[in-house]
């Protein structure tokens, strides 16, 4: 049975309850309610993770994703010019520092002509940025000084890489070493987000040190899969080739012939190295998911499904690595994404994390009642 989690609505921080104006906190409860909203619209996936949470830290995860979430739907936005994109993420950033004078309206206002106009739930997001920020500003202060660095941390590096290739059709990572920096601010820093809002003086010196050695490679792990599986959509869709393009030369791979059926061994060759580079990470996001503490409404099974999802992912490719140039691509199958909820929400004191690793790398993971 597949199991179907129904978003609550986001819960209000005590500052928005404390006010005497009935009108004022409606409107701040609309615009929470609209967030728990959106992030169903734009992912469902990590709309499942925020729903298992709990308060507060589904909140804070919430309005944290989506602060990301806008720079890397500019970021991906190919009618828009690199530099352009580029300085959209600069007032961006300038918005989110907590010493500009830079606001919401100046980015809405930099941002809205670009807006497609058969726009879809990403950008419907961006033209709500100002209602997004606000209820950013009205968390607590510690919960925003530990989203801040992390989300404009992101949006440099976006801006970096878009400057750096603003004379190519796209993103063209050279090295290994280059898209690991990339796969840092597009994922690592979420990880490091998390651990932000987790990690307190409470917990042992060990455990602190653990979860900050291993933080960016939780993030970092998923976005090498995400590498890996989208290859032939990234290059169609949005012209970027982030396998490394001096590996794919020396498999015989020109940037321009990605797509070519003559290219696929070389291609896939590169696929393989990238598994193996995820796997590397993976073993290090399983030892910050060991560390990570849950308080303040954390729940390690929220972050265990993206987890697992991309251990099932990595042994679909490996069956097929030529499917990852296909339009259809490599999926993992709607069923097990289902077991892969159950087993981890209700299962995780039954079996082990790794456990569930090794039976999920193995073979597809079944529902319990199937």
């Amino acid at each position: 049975m597949l199991v179907v989690f129904t978003l609550r609505p986001l819960g209000i921080p005590a500052a928005m309850a404390d006010t005497s104006d009935a009108v004022d906190t409606a409107a701040k409860a609309e615009d929470v309610e609209w967030c728990y909203d959106i992030v169903q619209d734009v992912s469902r996936t990590f709309a499942i993770t925020v729903d298992v949470l709990e308060e507060p830290m589904s909140s804070s995860i919430c309005i944290g994703y989506l602060l990301c979430r806008i720079p890397d739907t500019i970021e991906d936005a190919r009618h828009i010019p690199p530099e352009t994109r580029a300085d959209l993420l600069d007032v961006y950033d300038e918005v989110v520092s907590a010493d500009s004078s830079t606001t919401a309206g100046a980015f809405e206002d930099a941002v809205v002509p670009w807006i497609p106009e058969d726009s879809d739930a990403d950008w419907e997001l961006l033209a709500q940025t100002p209602r997004v920020l606000r209820v950013f500003e009205s968390q607590p202060v510690d919960v925003r000084e530990a989203i801040r660095p992390a989300v404009r941390e992101m949006v440099d590096g976006m801006a970096t890489f878009l400057r750096r290739y603003a004379d190519e059709d796209g993103i063209r990572i050279q090295t290994r070493e280059e898209l690991h920096e990339y796969c840092h601010y597009a994922a690592g820093v979420v990880g490091e987000l998390v651990t932000n809002l987790v990690r307190d003086e409470e917990l042992p010196a060990a455990s602190r040190n653990r979860l900050t050695e291993t933080a960016d490679s939780f993030g970092h792990a998923l976005q090498l899969v995400n590498v890996a599986k989208d290859v032939g959509e990234d290059y169609r869709e949005e012209d970027n080739v982030y396998l490394p393009v001096r590996e794919l030369a020396t498999a015989g791979v020109a940037v321009d012939d990605l797509g070519d059926p003559d290219t696929v061994e070389g291609v896939v060759t590169v696929v393989e190295r990238t598994i193996e580079d995820a796997r590397g990470h993976l073993d290090d996001a399983q030892t910050w998911l060991e560390h990570v503490p849950e308080r303040a409404g954390n729940r390690v099974a929220a972050w265990s499904i993206p987890y697992l999802l991309a251990v099932a992912t990595l042994r679909e490719i490996e069956s097929r690595p030529a499917d990852v140039l296909r339009t259809d691509g490599v999926k993992v199958d709607r069923s097990e994404v289902g077991a892969v909820i159950e087993a981890t929400v209700g299962g995780l004191e039954e079996m082990s994390l790794g456990e569930l690793r090794r039976e999920i790398a193995a073979e597809p993971l079944t529902p319990a009642n199937s």
